[in-house]
Parts: structure tokens; C-alpha cells; sequence
């Protein structure tokens, strides 16, 4: 008899094991993610992980998808219920200044939906093996020292909806291909040395933001999609005329700023019924078309053209953007009189007037005189009767040498 019950309590105890092992074995992490997670780790400078850091929590002696409590910071994994293996699908470390590579083990994270490395200071080339996390949708690296080019794995992420490469030292042409990326809704490449002409990109249909700036790129304006909402192309080398963007109905920020954009800032542009803020400063334009007709209705707050090449009289019809709170038309060559109606708009809604380094001449309207405390702004170095006692004629005008032509209209 207790033979028997014995032998009965050591197949309870075998089963209980064998129903453990066969738990743990079911709910573990996939062997390649684990593995692509310790390469992770091994190839960060041990001395840049901080004690606190998500990193420094990594502790391989238990499952990265078992784990609990302050275990495995920054790693979420998927939950596929009985009898199937977890799968890491989200990396999002912490920015404690990390200094490493990436290594080409993380093309092996093939359920992976985020990669955020963002502000620290992984460097070298980005693997190629980043092509195959096909359902990959938010990337983010920015804030590093990752070189080299971006041709050889981008068109690979054919889920990805949010690239964000900002701040590092990564070079190179930015490949048609990447039209292909049809779920792309914000892009940026801004802050790093990529170069070459802009590829049409009216493909990504569903793109919102494109900020491209601080770049080497060159030639003229590229097809843009039509759902734009945001466009950032600032401080680079490109040329050619702008009227064209006057077709993107969506636009609500415009950048272009430190190019070498040349013509006019046309009426569709200054028209265009979203516009918020709108910098062409430090360009070659030499127009900026406002009509009678124009400005009503506009949310436009912004208007930066700052050291242009601005010809002709100021526009009048400025004071009909109801919203318009910031002008700048700065070191460019206007000349004529200061409109009286700009006078009226002195502070309502206007907050912020720079006309300096111009030929305007005549006298000032006498809502200047008292601005002092309305409106930030400088009218100097023009041909202005235009008194150093009133703050924003601070810098005095030009002298009479340099006014030949315009002192006439005093």
C-alpha cells in the first residue's frame, strides 16, 4: 500500500515538473531576439551604461519577456497567448548617453514596431540588416554619431510611418526608392551631411512632415505630395524658383530658408488658405507679390524675408492678414515710403517689425513715435526721418551719400 502511494506521489511530482518545463520552454523569448539583445548590450562601452539606465537592468539570468518589476526597461514584447513563443516588438531606451554601435544582430528583431535610440551616442555605419524589419513603423535615431549613407536598407521598412535620423553625421543621396515607403507620414533628415539633388517624393501620398534641413542638398524644389503639412528644407544649397509650392493646399509651415532660392514670393504662396509661418530669409528672391485681394481670412502669423533682394515698394496690402503678428523684411532693397496703414497695425495684431537695412525715406507714421511699448522692431539704416530718440529708429539711417535718389521723398 505505500508502495503504491509512494510511486503515486513521485508521478504527481514528474508530472508538476514536466508541466514546468513545458511551461517555461512555451513562454519564452524567441533564442535570436535574446541573442539580438545581449549583442545590443556587448556592443556599448560598459563604462557609458550608468547604474540607472534601462540598459543596466538588462539581466540575462532570467527571460527578457518572463521578466517583471524594473527588469528589461525599454522593452516591450508581444503577448501571442498559449503554446507560442514572445517576440521583442519595441526598443525604446532611455537617452543616458550610451556610446556603442548598432549592431547587425537587430535585423534579427523581425516583429519589431519601434526602435528609439534616440540622444546618445551610438556612432558608425547603420547595418544594412535594418531592411528586415519589415513591420517596423516609428524609427528613431536621432541625436547620434551614426555615419555613412541610408541607400542600402531604407526601402526595406515598408510598414514604417515615423523616420526621424535628425542630428548625426550620416551622408550620401537619399534614394528614389524611398517613394516606396507608402505609410510615411513624418520624415527627417535634418542636421546631417546627406547631399545630391531631392528626389520627387509626391509618392508619399500620406506624408505630413518633411524636414530636411542643415543639409547639403542641391538643385531645385522636388515634387512634393499634396497632403503636406510641414516643410522644413532650411540651410541648404538649393535654388530655382518657389511658386510651385503655392499647389500644396495643406502647407501650414514653410522653411527655406539660407538657400539660393531666386524670383518671387508669389501671390499663391502668401494665399495659400493654412499657412501659418513662412521663412524664405537669407535667399536671392527679389518680388513679393501682395494684392488688394489678398490676406483676409489668412491665419499667416509669420513672415520672415529677411536678406533677400527684395526690390520695389513695401506692400500696403499686409495690414489685411488679420492674424499677421511677425514681420520681418530686413536687409533687402525697398525703398519708398513706410505706408500710413502700417501704422494702425502697430501692436494690433503686429508684435514684431523689422524693416532695417533698406532705402525707405519719408517720414514715419506717427504711430511709430509712441511704440515703444507696443512691438519689438528696428527701422534703421535706411533713409527714414526717422529720430534716434524713438526706440525703434535705434541704429540711426544711412547718409545722404548712400540715399541719392530717395532723399527726395523726405
Amino acid at each position: 500500500m505505500d508502495s503504491i502511494s509512494s510511486s503515486s506521489s513521485n508521478s504527481v511530482v514528474v508530472a508538476m515538473v514536466l508541466a514546468s518545463i513545458f511551461a517555461l520552454v512555451h513562454s519564452i523569448t524567441l533564442r535570436s531576439d535574446t541573442e539580438a539583445l545581449q549583442a545590443l548590450r556587448r556592443s556599448i562601452d560598459p563604462n557609458m551604461i550608468p547604474p540607472s539606465s534601462y540598459i543596466s537592468s538588462w539581466d540575462f539570468t532570467v527571460d527578457p519577456c518572463d521578466s517583471t518589476g524594473a527588469k528589461f526597461l525599454g522593452i516591450l514584447c508581444s503577448n501571442p497567448g498559449d503554446n507560442v513563443t514572445n517576440r521583442i516588438v519595441s526598443i525604446e531606451l532611455d537617452n543616458a548617453g550610451y556610446d556603442g554601435f548598432l549592431t547587425h544582430n537587430i535585423g534579427n528583431l523581425t516583429e519589431l514596431t519601434s526602435l528609439d535610440l534616440s540622444r546618445n551616442q551610438f556612432r558608425g555605419p547603420l547595418p544594412e540588416t535594418l531592411r528586415n524589419l519589415k513591420k517596423l513603423t516609428m524609427l528613431s535615431l536621432s541625436g547620434n554619431f551614426f555615419t555613412g549613407g541610408i541607400a542600402g536598407w531604407i526601402n526595406g521598412l515598408k510598414n514604417i510611418e515615423t523616420i526621424d535620423l535628425s542630428e548625426n553625421l550620416l551622408s550620401g543621396p537619399i534614394p528614389a526608392r524611398i517613394s516606396e515607403l507608402r505609410r510615411l507620414t513624418r520624415m527627417s533628415l535634418a542636421n546631417n551631411e546627406f547631399s545630391g539633388r531631392i528626389p520627387d517624393i509626391n509618392g508619399l501620398w500620406k506624408l505630413d512632415t518633411l524636414d530636411l534641413g542643415s543639409n547639403m542638398f542641391v538643385g531645385s524644389l522636388p515634387k512634393l505630395p499634396t497632403k503636406l503639412r510641414s516643410l522644413t528644407l532650411s540651410h541648404n544649397q538649393l535654388a530655382g524658383h518657389i511658386t510651385e509650392l503655392g499647389s500644396l493646399k495643406e502647407l501650414r509651415h514653410i522653411d527655406l530658408s539660407d538657400n539660393k532660392f531666386t524670383g518671387s514670393i508669389s501671390r499663391s504662396i502668401l494665399s495659400l488658405p493654412s499657412l501659418n509661418q513662412l521663412n524664405v530669409s537669407f535667399n536671392q528672391l527679389t518680388s513679393i507679390e501682395v494684392n488688394t485681394h489678398l490676406g483676409s481670412g489668412s491665419p499667416l502669423q509669420v513672415l520672415n524675408a529677411q536678406r533677400n533682394r527684395l526690390q520695389g515698394h513695401l506692400p500696403v496690402s499686409l495690414v489685411n492678414f488679420e492674424n499677421l503678428q511677425v514681420i520681418n523684411l530686413a536687409y533687402n532693397g525697398l525703398t519708398g515710403r513706410i505706408p500710413l496703414a502700417y501704422g494702425q497695425r502697430l501692436g494690433r495684431p503686429w508684435r514684431s517689425l523689422f524693416l532695417d537695412d533698406n532705402f525707405l525715406s519719408g517720414r514715419i507714421p506717427r504711430q511709430f513715435n509712441s511704440s515703444g511699448s507696443r512691438i519689438s522692431g528696428n527701422l534703421g539704416n535706411n533713409c527714414l526721418s526717422c529720430p534716434v530718440t524713438i526706440p525703434i529708429c535705434g541704429g540711426g539711417q544711412r547718409p545722404a551719400s548712400a540715399c541719392i535718389g530717395e532723399i527726395g521723398n523726405q
